[in-house]
């Protein structure tokens, strides 16, 4: 084999294991591969976020009555987020007891039980107080989920819906890069004083039957790497080197040809 022989062969070569280092298998970026082996609708039986102590609610009182409107919704500038989080909004702190300290009424225990049993709640004991009292609107403030890893965007997300599931939180963060491993994301918990830890494959339809498809306020979301390490960093090194030697190889060949 000639001096340019070499060279050709050798910067074809190159050249191909370059598109293979950035290239990722289909399956690996996708979501939902086994859709097709579903016979049924899934189905996640959860029910609605309970309300526990030190969360933050944020109350409107409707009412018919313009001044009563006024006395309750003196702060209620309503500026909507991502994913409709309410920001800027000053809300009722939960005390440790279950308690918030609403108007007129006082202490109202609000523990464990969901927003709208809370509107509930409330409605009844303001009409006391209040008879123009039309409805009233409870929703979580400042609830925030952590999104992490491989993703386009990490960072800390607030959110104000009761449910919020696992695609929903990853697609605050931008959704998952092209070096994400879909099969390998954890989750981090702090329940009842513990931490837990659940390794998701968000890849699995199955995973909407799980108790964990939805997240809770201050949940962690670490998606990992395809790799054990960052794939996009060592591919970029690979490339990076594999492009200096075909650029030297190509000096070469021209110098070759040179007369």
């Amino acid at each position: 084999m000639t001096y340019k022989s070499f060279i050709k062969v050798a910067m074809v070569t190159i050249t191909a294991a370059m598109i293979a280092a950035s290239c990722v298998p289909t399956s690996q970026v996708s979501y939902f591969n086994d859709v097709e082996e579903l016979g049924q609708p899934t189905v996640n039986p959860r029910t609605q976020k309970l309300i526990r102590p030190f969360d933050k609610l944020y109350v409107r009182v409707l009412s018919i009555d313009l001044q009563t409107s006024q006395i309750f919704n003196t702060s209620d500038e309503m500026r909507m987020g991502s994913m409709g989080s309410l920001a800027g909004l000053i809300g009722y702190l939960v005390d440790e007891e279950g308690n918030i300290n609403f108007p007129f009424v006082g202490k109202i225990n609000v523990t464990n039980i969901t927003t709208a049993e809370a509107a509930d709640k409330i409605q009844k004991l303001l009409s006391d107080y209040v008879p123009s009292t039309i409805a009233i609107v409870v929703k979580y403030v400042d609830n925030q989920v952590t999104v992490m890893g491989e993703v386009q965007r990490q960072g800390v997300y607030s959110f104000s819906q009761d449910k919020l599931n696992i695609y929903e939180a990853i697609g605050l963060g931008g959704g998952i890069t092209r070096y994400g491993d879909r099969k390998k994301v954890i989750l981090v918990r702090n329940e009842d004083g513990k931490v837990l830890h659940y390794r998701l494959n968000i890849a699995d339809s199955k995973i909407a039957n799980k108790s964990y498809y939805y997240v809770m306020p201050n949940d962690v979301i670490i998606v990992e790497p395809l790799n054990a390490i960052s794939s996009s960093y060592s591919n970029i090194t690979y490339t990076t080197i594999l492009s200096t030697i075909s650029t030297a190889l190509a000096v070469l060949l021209f110098a070759g040809l040179r007369p």
